[in-house]
């Protein structure tokens, strides 16, 4: 057994039996950990959304074609990267692919070489994700913590206004908002109001500054 850490998770769906099992030798061989389903409907049953992974699908399949399972994961807000499996005939449906957000496509027979740095971008693409994902739960989870008046003001604070306008904005006093700031801060872990703002703000933090 191989002591090197999986490069990540590639799922193939594809019902073909012959292409699972030749991606899943291929992938396997660079150390990717596969998991392959025979149906749209089967891996959709299946996936997990809060792994880092990304996938490789036939693009006509009996039942729910690949086409049809791209539109799901659209509907579904999945930022899964998506390569699609394609005939010959199949380019200009595999370029609309593309238009709605799939990274590239692949026609078989597979170039291996090809097929390696092609999942390696997809992956590349999910790790982004998933930190982004991370980010974004952890500043929903603190920004929970405020009351709403409190969420009344770290909004004008964003918004740049000075502590007597918040205080004439919600019809209270200075004082009071001096109090309901400092309560952010603490809650939010913030020593400054740059960390506040990148907190509030989350990536949108940066442009907001510039």
């Amino acid at each position: 057994m191989s002591l090197i850490p999986k490069k990540g998770t590639v799922y193939v769906v594809d019902d073909d039996e012959a292409v699972r099992d030749s991606l899943q030798w291929l992938l396997e061989g660079k150390d990717y950990r596969v998991r392959c389903f025979d149906s749209a409907e089967s891996f959709l049953a299946r996936y997990d959304a809060r792994e880092v992974a990304c996938l490789i699908v036939d693009i006509r399949m009996g039942g729910m074609s690949g086409l049809e399972l791209q539109d799901r994961l659209i509907e579904n807000k999945s930022p899964l990267p998506i390569v699609f499996i394609t005939g010959h005939g199949d380019v200009p449906m595999a370029v609309d692919t593309m238009k709605k957000g799939a990274m590239d496509f692949i026609q078989k027979p597979f170039d291996e070489a090809q097929l390696d740095t092609l999942v390696e971008r997809m992956l590349e693409q999910a790790r982004d994700a998933f930190a982004g994902h991370q980010q974004a739960a952890s500043r929903d989870a603190l920004l929970a913590k405020l009351t709403g008046r409190e969420s009344q003001v770290l909004e004008r604070i964003v918004a740049g206004r000075l502590n007597k306008q918040i205080a004439d904005d919600l019809g209270i006093s200075i004082k009071t908002v001096e109090a309901h700031r400092a309560n952010i801060m603490e809650k939010l872990g913030a020593n400054t109001v740059a960390d506040l703002l990148k907190i509030a703000l989350g990536s949108n933090a940066a442009a907001k500054a510039t």
